[in-house]
């Protein structure tokens, strides 16, 4: 039982805790219960002068709630300790707290058994008193006969003495009494502060598991951004690779115009795409124009075959996407359709809304996939389906394939728009 005991389930050193509004409310909801049924039971049994037992019971349900908060200050201690340390530390301290609430309970209503019992002998007729030393008497008529000479006042009708004779109903207390007594009540309130430490355990359990769970959250949290840094770092390098030897190609065969206009497109590109967090979102219409830019570097290479379309619609202009998304679906336009024919070809960048999904699509009309171009044209498209799982999640839609006429990739992913929008 202790080694099952022992494998406590709640997170070790999280430094959780339990509200202080909630551990108040949680005693007070206790001893105001308390204080509900023992009234109730005193109107029942009808135990005496309600209203002096009422203000009475009512200290005692103070105190009860003031000696709670220091056995919850004690359980404290225990709050990242196991489970099994937890209970025995409640059961150990309880019992301290339990016995004080007890002598309190003793010494408040110590006076009320005194009028318990006169209010008692008042109503059947008899004579309870206490002697010296502290003995409950009874006093008891004893009938004899008259003595000689005795007057008639002392007779009664049967013309017998009537005396009386005090009888001992209850022993006066001794210490043992008083601690047996005090147990008594002591017993009684144990149970309701283990029951209340039951609630405290039950409600940090709580409190501890929601930490755990916001902090295994914020690990994954970090995870993602990690790998959604990791995979946003995979296009820069292989876009810088692909502008490098262009413009490589373009000092080479002396056309230094055109490749001073690459440099300062590139500029301008690399300092619009490092402008935002690397696992942030951007509005659509900045990733648009971004691969704008990149474009505009690919046109001086091929000034005369490349034809840029792009259909952004106004009201998806503020659409979140991940940034650079599109990169190596351009990119692929490029390498294998411009590059691998001689005619102008035409890469479309379009989106639309469908059922509250926002669908992009990068098309060009190209010769499809050419022969030996699958290696590298998977590496652009699994970068870009694993960016949007790790977005995203499962709920994407992601298809690229060759179609009549060319190559086209679709995405579906939920669509979502800036916080502040400006229609």
């Amino acid at each position: 039982m202790a080694s099952i005991l022992s494998r406590d389930p709640a997170p070790q050193g999280t430094g959780a805790t339990v509200p202080l509004r909630i551990v108040l409310v949680s005693m007070v909801v206790l001893w105001a219960t308390y204080f509900g049924l023992t009234t109730v039971r005193s109107l029942v049994m009808d135990l005496g002068p309600q209203f002096e037992l009422g203000w009475r019971r009512l200290a005692v349900t103070g105190a009860g709630v003031l000696l709670t908060v220091v056995l919850w200050l004690l359980l404290r201690l225990f709050d990242n300790r196991p489970l099994w340390i937890k209970i025995s530390a409640a059961l150990a301290l309880a019992m301290p707290v339990a016995l004080a609430i007890g002598q309190i309970n003793y010494l408040v209503f110590i006076e009320m058994e005194d009028a318990q019992y006169q209010a008692y002998a008042q109503k059947y007729n008899i004579n309870l008193r206490r002697d010296e030393s502290g003995n409950l008497l009874v006093d008891v008529p004893i009938r004899r006969a008259p003595p000689a000479g005795a007057g008639a006042e002392t007779l009664d009708d049967d013309g017998e003495t009537v005396d009386s004779q005090p009888v001992i109903i209850e022993p006066a207390e001794t210490r043992a009494d008083f601690w047996r007594k005090l147990l008594d009540i002591a017993l009684g309130r144990y149970f309701l502060l283990l029951a209340w430490s039951t609630t405290y355990f039950a409600l940090l359990a709580g409190v501890q598991a929601r930490a755990a769970q916001r902090r295994e959250e914020q690990f994954r949290s970090a995870a993602k951004a990690a790998e959604l840094r990791s995979l946003r770092y995979q296009v820069n390098p292989h876009f810088l690779f692909n502008t490098l030897n262009s413009l490589s190609a373009l000092v080479m065969t002396g056309k230094g115009e055109r490749a001073e206009k690459m440099i300062q497109t590139i500029s301008r590109f690399y300092r619009h795409s490092l402008a935002n967090e690397p696992t942030a979102d951007v509005s659509l219409k900045d990733e648009f124009d971004l691969q704008r830019l990149y474009l505009d570097i690919e046109a001086v290479r091929f000034p005369k075959r490349l034809v840029c379309v792009f259909d952004l619609p106004h009201d998806l202009e503020d659409a979140r996407v991940p940034g650079m998304i599109l990169q190596p679906l351009v990119e692929n336009s490029v390498k294998y359709a411009i590059s691998a024919v001689a005619r102008p070809v035409t890469i479309t960048l379009a989106a639309r809304e469908e059922f509250d999904r926002l669908v992009i699509t990068v098309g060009d009309d190209g010769p499809g996939v050419p022969n030996g171009a699958v290696h590298g044209f998977g590496i652009g498209l699994a970068n870009v389906r694993d960016r949007l799982e790790a977005r995203f999640g499962p709920d994407i839609g992601f298809n690229s394939a060759p179609v009549p006429g060319g190559y086209r990739t679709e995405i579906r992913i939920p669509l979502t728009r800036s916080v502040n929008r400006h229609d």
